[in-house]
């Protein structure tokens, strides 16, 4: 009788999870106030740069998509802001602390071990890639290796460089503080609720190297995916009137508090921050190598997601051509700036 039981629970679950995801709705965007010629100049672009989809949602309804929208790719480092949206969560049920020290979390790295004043840097100083740790680590891209600082040049908290030390590190602590999968926690806590249609949590893997015990955690995920993603970010939050992620973790996320080697960019809690001037107030973007991008343009209620398979475009997008296909995006819309 148990077994039944738990079985049906089970189905239960699977079945609830099942009906919540919903295919997003469309708008029609010459009624919406669109400009038409300047929304073909902006899919002309984005053709250009060949990435495998590209889906623009304005007040929650699909104004345009181009590509293979369904289609799952790897975002690459846009996994250290989906990593967030759990920390923020994590953080509200107190199971993890931002003060907390890395000494405090018994979080050390293969030799050369960390010091004792690496030890000192916090869960905030990773979220905002200011540890001051420079130890080799997982899943680096050339330019990070090329560009690491050397191990104790800077105290934490003083100096920001995108690390992916820090970052491979809280998912370590994510999972050793919560007793929960990355992929499975992102799943159950954030792709469900907000009606993913492509995800499950077969779709991340964890990426070891010798130097470090610290894994990577790539994700897959489709650009309509990504875009209910980045809805759930620009809604503070939430999704059908349920809190998903605290607001309050949402704006923190994607304040900048640093400065970056991209003049007009700026950096919060694992996301990127766009130039206000540009793109007005709360504008953000979480970034992978290669052109997998999801911006949120608050100003506009605006949600552009974009998603590069490179074993179809092996030399990607820059970071610099997406934030000019976003202008043109913001340009064709309602009341967008020289429209």
């Amino acid at each position: 009788m148990r077994i039944i039981v738990t079985v049906l629970c089970l189905l239960m679950v699977v079945q609830a999870g099942a009906a919540q995801a919903q295919p997003w709705q469309s708008v029609d965007p010459a009624s919406a106030g669109w400009s038409i010629e300047k929304l073909k100049a902006a899919e002309d672009y984005a053709a250009s740069l060949k990435p495998t989809a590209v889906m623009v949602v304005q007040d929650g309804k699909v104004v345009a998509s181009w590509g293979d929208v369904s289609r799952k790719v790897n975002l690459a480092s846009v996994r250290k802001s989906l990593l967030g949206a759990l920390y923020g969560i994590a953080i509200s049920e107190g199971r993890i602390k931002l003060d907390s020290t890395v000494a405090d979390l018994g979080i050390d790295d293969k030799p050369p071990s960390l010091t004792p004043a690496e030890k000192q840097a916090t869960v905030r100083d990773l979220l905002m890639a200011r540890s001051g740790i420079y130890h080799v680590a997982a899943h680096e891209t050339a330019d990070m290796r090329k560009k690491r600082p050397e191990r104790g040049s800077h105290a934490r908290g003083t100096f920001w460089f995108y690390n992916n030390w820090d970052f491979n590190a809280l998912g370590t602590i994510y999972r050793q503080q919560t007793g929960e999968d990355i992929f499975r926690s992102f799943a159950e806590r954030i792709a469900t609720p907000i009606g993913m249609e492509d995800f499950s949590a077969g779709d991340g893997e964890y990426v070891t190297e010798r130097s470090s015990i610290h894994p990577a955690y790539p994700f897959r995920l489709s650009a309509r995916d990504a875009a209910r993603f980045g809805q759930l970010y620009l809604d503070d939050g939430r999704w059908s009137g349920r809190q998903i992620v605290p607001a309050s973790w949402v704006s923190q996320s994607t304040t900048a508090y640093s400065r970056t080697d991209h003049a007009s960019q700026g950096y919060g809690y694992l996301w990127w921050t766009l130039n206000p001037d540009v793109f007005g107030l709360g504008a953000a973007f979480a970034s992978g190598f290669g052109g997998q991008t999801i911006a949120i343009v608050p100003s506009k209620h605006l949600v552009v997601a974009e998603t590069v398979d490179q074993a179809q475009n092996p030399k990607g997008i820059r970071t610099s051509h997406f934030i000019e296909l976003l202008q043109q995006l913001v340009a064709a819309s309602p009341d967008g700036p020289n429209g």
